[in-house]
């Protein structure tokens, strides 16, 4: 496809920007003088755009790839997030994609190289920034391994987000099995440049990257509206014997909750346990996978329900605590006539579980229970063992309308 798109392809694009496209695509014959199965390209990856970067999927002026890059690229505050993270004059990223992270980087770094091996991929990379008013990126039309070896320059800082597909398109996640193999390359990644940034899956486990990688200085787990998105690794010559773990979920107003921790304070961590009292307190995702499940409740000088729960309790409200925070309003047994009371006519709740042996599906079969309304359930096993439902409302401080259950 030719970009820029000529007028009337551009109005075809707006006037159908929140249509069906594979409608879209069957009505193809009704505009004769328009490439419209690529214009529906088009507007199938800016819908999927509209979460993950909205700034993007609004402007008329740039050019998208398929829909597939569009998944495999960073939300913008994901990307702005990592922007934080890194200085100095010179950057690399060695898997551009679409280019979302490198104008980024851009904001905090005043050169910036854009590695992708996609010709045409790095054509629509190089239309947007030129689009963006962005020129302090270089494109370059390479495999990460041969720029590296053939490039004069040295970087304050490498990124690098192998991909996590294999030739099926199936999802895979360990170092090896991922493009480039950033075990195999990792000693020429620090002859290049001091510091690597590695961004991994959130399904990778954590100790087992660390004890690969061996290079780690600290790490950063990501979160946005509570799903995990992301593991970021600082490799450096100087790794740490025990990297600081920086938890952070971004959240949609523009704040975000924040936690660290590491395994020597984990370890020390003395849990104590009590029954339901005034107020439930749920770490958000980011925590649980840095694996910050005593810690969390230490810090904040919460009770724990269970020890394999990883839910808190106090009597004592702590609005600045990274999760959400709930009031109890009741502890009831796993029973529809005994939870149904508490939920009006409608019988509808959000229903959480945890350390409990149905699933929410399974809950909600057994009980009846629908999703919605104002009361949260959440499922567990308490102290003795027992399985209880804590009928809980948002604290008065909560708001966490975005995440999901």
């Amino acid at each position: 496809m030719d970009f820029p798109l000529p007028d009337a392809a551009r109005q075809y694009v707006a006037d159908h920007l929140h249509h069906d496209p594979a409608q879209l695509a069957l009505q193809a014959r009704r505009f004769p003088g328009l490439p419209v199965p690529d214009l529906v390209r088009q507007i199938q990856a800016r819908q999927k755009a509209r979460s993950k970067i909205p700034a993007w999927a609004d402007n008329p002026d740039l050019i998208f790839p398929s829909a597939v890059s569009v998944e495999q690229a960073s939300s913008a505050r994901a990307a702005a997030f990592k922007a934080s993270l890194v200085s100095g004059q010179r950057l690399a990223d060695l898997t551009g994609g679409f280019g979302v992270d490198a104008t980024y980087f851009a904001t905090q770094i005043p050169e910036v190289h854009y590695v992708e091996r996609d010709p045409k991929l790095v054509a629509v990379v190089e239309y947007n920034l030129a689009q963006l008013g962005i020129h302090t990126v270089h494109c370059h039309v390479a495999d990460a391994v041969e720029f590296l070896k053939n490039t004069p320059n040295t970087f304050d800082w490498i990124y690098l987000d192998p991909a996590r597909r294999d030739t099926a398109a199936r999802k895979i996640f360990r170092l090896q099995d991922c493009e480039p193999d950033v075990l195999r390359l990792l000693p020429l990644l620090l002859h290049k440049s001091r510091r690597v940034l590695l961004k991994t899956s959130p399904m990778l486990d954590i100790e087992q990257a660390l004890s690969e990688l061996r290079q780690v200085r600290r790490l950063w787990v990501v979160a946005v509206d509570n799903e995990c998105k992301e593991v970021l690794y600082e490799l450096d010559p100087e790794a740490a014997v025990d990297p600081e773990r920086f938890t952070v979920n971004l959240l949609r107003n523009g704040q975000q909750q924040e936690f660290r921790l590491n395994r020597a304070r984990e370890a020390r961590a003395i849990p104590r346990y009590a029954e339901p009292q005034q107020y439930l307190y749920e770490p958000n995702v980011a925590i649980l996978k840095a694996g910050g499940f005593k810690s969390i409740g230490t810090a904040f000088e919460l009770l724990k329900l269970h020890q394999h729960s990883h839910l808190y309790t106090a009597d004592m409200l702590r609005p600045d605590f990274p999760g959400r925070i709930f009031r109890i309003r009741a502890t009831e047994r796993y029973d529809r006539h005994a939870l149904l009371p508490h939920l009006g006519p409608e019988a509808r709740a959000h229903v959480t579980t945890r350390n409990f042996p149905d699933s929410v599906a399974e809950f909600r079969l057994r009980t009846g229970i629908r999703e919605g309304g104002d009361t949260y359930l959440f499922a567990t096993t308490d102290l003795r063992g027992r399985l209880v439902v804590l009928v809980c409302e948002k604290s008065q401080t909560a708001d966490f309308s975005d995440w999901t259950d």
